[in-house]
């Protein structure tokens, strides 16, 4: 007599054979934190035919894309790479490769991006110096220099050059001055400053600096240009034990870099590299100053006319970001309603606070391509509209006008 299985018959469930068709994304004006605007010669560059990551050809434009970053972040640092990984990638690369257990390490936190640095530090089982400062306000240099003077020798100092959940601008060159006396490294994130605004590596003593190639770079999300000093090379050499990551760990990293030698370490995203090169050429053809100069005038604009809409800066003056404007909202303006109506209705993204400014401000980003002063108008002139349905404005172009004296130097918000 034959067994019978006590498990029933599965029930085969068959699948819709409805085919999946071609993603088209709809178009949007790309003003939040980031992604930024990407230029068309970028996108043409990533759609080029690929090349395998140890062809003579792509380590000729691996070798031209080295030449093009060590331009923007004003250094010779033999090390100035383009690390696969998106500027988060870029932080912990930068802090995994020099923290080892018990290293003392300061971190200035003044917003979001300050205190994941030294969550990462915890991580590797260093001791971070948690140097706090009001959300909104910089790090003041003198409250550095008074924690190290307290704490000892430390082993790394960290800081954010432009935070991202705040829109402030740090200053660097007088606490790299001073971590260079002390014989500590400087650690710099400058996610949100490369390509628009002032970033000098060497003569800001700046050792490690990671950035991203989605803000002011104007490049999809996926690499994080990175550059090391001598000293900070000779501290991954001196470590005692094995970085955490082997995907991140620099030393490996930088013999893929290297000319030299070229040694094969993981498999390189090709087609961002492409972009990359293709974004950081246009840069080069702008020119630094110019480009910079449009950062700011195009800032300048925008903030006059939200301030004409009763929208005050959060940032503090003196300190405000060119390429990331966080303003306050006044409590009658509904925040997640109206950046809802923006994109839904006028294709236009614009970022909300982070952590406990969620709700309280709005983060516009004029980075790289997105920085244009056609784009500052239709923000404006879109925000105004949904004021005037909403009865939160009486009189239009109240902050066209306001822009328009910016622009022709009649006065507005100085960042």
């Amino acid at each position: 007599m034959r067994a019978t299985s006590r498990l029933a018959p599965m029930k085969r469930h068959s699948m819709p054979a409805e085919p999946i068709g071609e993603f088209v994304p709809s178009p949007r004006l790309l003003l939040g934190p980031g992604p930024s605007l990407v230029h068309p010669r970028v996108l043409r560059a990533m759609a080029a035919p690929l090349l395998g990551h140890l062809d003579p050809e792509f380590l000729k434009l691996m070798t031209e894309v080295q030449l093009l970053l060590r331009r923007l972040f004003q250094t010779g640092n033999r090390f100035t790479i383009a690390l696969s990984g998106t500027g988060s990638a870029g932080m912990e690369a930068s802090l995994v490769n020099f923290v080892e257990p018990g290293d003392p390490v300061l971190v200035g936190i003044n917003g979001v991006f300050g205190a994941r640095m030294a969550t990462i530090v915890e991580r590797c089982g260093g001791k971070p110096i948690r140097v706090e400062a009001p959300w909104g306000r910089i790090v003041e240099p003198e409250t550095i220099k008074e924690a190290i003077g307290r704490a000892g020798p430390v082993k790394v100092v960290a800081l954010v050059h432009a935070e991202t959940s705040t829109g402030v601008e740090q200053p660097l060159a007088e606490i790299g001055r001073f971590c260079r006396e002390q014989g500590s490294l400087f650690l710099v994130d400058a996610v949100t400053s490369l390509g628009g605004l002032p970033l000098e590596v060497d003569r800001w003593n700046i050792d490690v600096c990671y950035s991203g190639t989605q803000k002011c770079l104007s490049c999809p999300p996926g690499l994080a240009p990175l550059t090391l000093s001598d000293r900070a090379l000779a501290a991954i050499k001196a470590r005692k034990t094995p970085c955490q990551s082997w995907y991140l760990d620099l030393s490996l990293v930088a013999d893929y870099w290297a000319e030299a030698k070229r040694t094969y370490h993981h498999t390189a995203p090709i087609s961002m590299l492409y972009g990359l090169r293709e974004a950081l050429r246009l840069i080069d053809e702008e020119g630094l100053e110019a480009r910079f100069g449009r950062h700011r005038t195009n800032s300048e604009a925008l903030m006059a006319g939200l301030g004409a809409l009763g929208l005050a800066p959060f940032a503090e003056e003196g300190h405000r970001l060119p390429s990331l404007n966080a303003v306050t909202l006044p409590a009658h303006i509904d925040d997640a309603p109206v950046r809802t109506e923006l994109l839904q209705r006028y294709g236009i993204e614009i970022g909300g606070g982070l952590g406990s400014l969620q709700g309280k401000i709005w983060r516009i980003g004029l980075m790289g391509e997105s920085s244009q002063k056609s784009h500052v108008l239709t923000l404006l002139s879109a925000l105004e509209e949904i004021f005037l349905r909403r009865r939160w404005l009486s009189r239009p172009g109240t902050a066209l006008e306001a822009a328009a004296r910016a622009y022709t130097g009649g006065g507005g918000f100085q960042t």
